[in-house]
């Protein structure tokens, strides 16, 4: 009696639940429309985006669904973000709907809403298809073969089957990531009777023949290719070596899940698998290895890339199980439970607006999270345009790395913006990519037409900035005097040159953009006027002949440049600026010269080749 009471009371509750999801389901996804059609194309975006421009059936990082997902969305919708993403916003907007009806077939109706909920609110599952990326449709694809074992379980049939191809098949074509989701589901089968049972049934290991072979593109693109895409995800990207950050993970989980989330979401697979019931067993078990594999495998893996984003299908297996946690816990720790996962989401969201307004950008450009993979390629695409308008017909825009090649080739509607040797390009499995499409710059490739050579001065690590200048001279000769593009007071710096015909030669030869650095006051000190500023700078194979101060922009002390410095020259060994040691500056800001306020310090460097580059700018607090 006291079951049926609840019961009822469940069933009455649910009408309340379902049009709170719908209302947060209709919300969310029209923001997350509004962001979409906002933000700037994130640089792993627009390589997606080149990829469908060269369809293929696979590629060096990625199987094909992704690029064809975007390649579908720019021909049915033109070409800007929105249509880039609009697939992939399609998709997310289905995921919670489609974990209403599993739920509802395996629980209840007010399980079913709540647990749409959850989707809803889970920060890495509501803020998919903000972007265009291969998790959208790889989590699509958990849900599909979790909805298909749940089926299996049950009654092994001919529908279940079909389902399980689907789910595995979208997966394999999503990401090789996808072979985890696999590996357990499999495991999991296994280790429960039914799941053996289901197993039994020739339909299901037709269902995972049909799986298995959606990985032949990948694979024969691998084989084709000396297995290039498999070394660079199962061995180059990886240090395979022990190292204490893997504990991170479960800190960093509890802030992409929100914390009493994430501990309901643990809490509710040992409830599960206590249950007895083989579909609640199965979704603690697909839940369990899933996140709990990813957390040892931390302690191995690449550390350098984003991974906080692979747990999602442990999560999504989990969610069916969370409202039977919840319903046990007292009522002010679930309000909190849900308000928490609700303000995460909203600080996710917020994240993405930042990142969408250009104000804001700038601002945070002394910042760590300063999001340099969304900034500037606008401001970069007017200045290529500008500066080719201005050089003969026929110039070739190179780039310097596969970020700037793509993006650029998105803002100009040209997938065959050619791209330099760079090891951005290795350190993120494009390099073989590239050179498949025969867009691998090199000297020879670069003789005989005009260039502008678009470089990415802020792409790599300041200690090897003039180390990749001298390859750049090696590759197209002395560097002419750089346009230089100080975007969010220089955090994101380009320049770009314009090349009659490359000379290639050797570090002697090398004529290189100048460096700086302003030794004192540090960045975001706070100071007292007058100030003194010293620091260095010099210029490869020219020197340089001036150094002035720049405070927000403009010019306001002229520094006595040409002090003794010789640790600088200790440094940067292969630093051919005649002037050496005396590459060192001073200059004096008076009282009163500025306001009281943050102020963005900068350089204004003139070469003896009459070249003038802006540094980058650093703030300072004047009291």
């Amino acid at each position: 009696m006291p079951t049926d009471i609840a019961m009822r009371n469940a069933e009455a509750r649910a009408p309340s639940v379902r049009g709170l999801f719908i209302a947060l389901w209709a919300g969310v996804t029209l923001l997350k429309v509004l962001l979409a059609a906002r933000l700037p194309l994130f640089v792993d975006e627009a390589f997606y985006w080149q990829e469908g421009q060269h369809l293929a059936w696979a590629y060096s990082d990625l199987p094909g669904l992704t690029a064809w997902l975007i390649r579908l969305g720019v021909e049915l919708g033109g070409h800007h973000l929105l249509a880039v993403r609009a697939p992939f916003l399609a998709i997310a907007a289905l995921l919670p709907w489609w974990m209403v009806a599993v739920v509802r077939r395996e629980f209840d109706e007010r399980t079913a809403w709540l647990a749409g909920i959850a989707t809803v609110l889970l920060p890495l599952a509501g803020t998919l298809g903000l972007m265009a990326l291969p998790d959208v449709a790889m989590a699509l694809a958990t849900l599909i073969c979790a909805d298909a074992g749940l089926r299996l379980l049950r009654r092994p049939d001919a529908g279940a089957s079909v389902l399980l191809a689907l789910g595995l098949a979208i997966g394999a074509l999503s990401h090789y990531r996808f072979a985890a989701v696999v590996g357990v589901g499999l495991v999991a089968l296994l280790l429960l009777p039914e799941g053996r049972r289901a197993l039994r049934d020739p339909r299901a290991w037709i269902a995972i023949a049909f799986g298995a072979a959606a990985w032949a593109p990948l694979l024969a693109w691998n084989l084709d290719n000396a297995e290039a895409g498999l070394r660079f995800q199962l061995v180059d990207r990886h240090p395979w070596a022990l190292h204490p950050e893997g504990v991170l993970f479960l800190p960093v989980q509890a802030g992409m899940t929100t914390p009493l989330l994430f501990a309901a979401l643990l809490a509710g697979a040992w409830l599960g698998w206590r249950s007895g019931v083989a579909q609640r067993r199965l979704l603690a078990l697909l839940g369990v290895l899933l996140v709990g594999g990813f957390f040892v495998l931390g302690f191995f893996a690449d550390t350098e890339r984003v991974s906080f984003h692979w747990p999602l299908p442990g999560y999504l297996a989990l969610i069916p199980l969370l409202p039977a946690l919840l319903d046990a816990w007292p009522r002010w720790l679930r309000a909190a439970t849900w308000s928490l996962a609700a303000l995460g989401l909203v600080a996710f969201l917020g994240y993405y607006a930042a990142v969408a307004t250009p104000s804001v950008r700038e601002r945070s450009a002394a910042m760590k999270w300063y999001p340099s993979n969304f900034a500037g390629w606008g401001r970069l695409a007017d200045a290529v345009r500008d500066a080719r308008a201005g050089m003969p017909e026929g110039t070739r825009v190179v780039a310097d790395n596969f970020k700037i090649g793509a993006e650029l080739g998105f803002a100009l509607e040209d997938p065959r913006v050619e791209v330099l040797n760079h090891p951005l390009n290795r350190a993120h499995g494009r390099a073989p990519q590239l050179a498949l499409w025969g867009l691998q710059a090199g000297s020879a490739s670069l003789r005989g037409a005009p260039v502008l050579l678009v470089i990415g001065a802020s792409d790599v690590p300041y200690r090897l900035l003039l180390q990749r200048y001298h390859a750049l001279c090696r590759v197209v000769g002395p560097l002419p005097p750089p346009r230089v593009l100080n975007i969010d007071h220089g955090r994101q710096r380009f320049l770009l040159f314009s090349i009659a015909e490359a000379a290639p030669g050797g570090d002697a030869a090398c004529v290189a953009p100048a460096m700086a650095w302003i030794d004192r006051p540090v960045s975001g000190a706070r100071v007292d006027l007058p100030l003194e500023l010293e620091g260095w700078a010099f210029k490869d194979g020219v020197g340089l002949s001036r150094v002035e101060v720049t405070v927000d922009g403009r010019p306001i002390a002229e520094a006595e440049y040409g002090l003794d410095s010789p640790g600088v020259a200790a440094y940067w060994r292969i630093s051919q600026d005649p002037q050496h040691p005396k590459v060192g500056f001073r200059a004096r800001l008076e009282a009163g010269a500025l306001p009281r306020g943050t102020h963005w310090v900068g350089l204004r460097l003139h070469g003896n080749d009459g070249s003038v580059e802006d540094w980058s700018e650093q703030p300072l607090e004047v009291r």
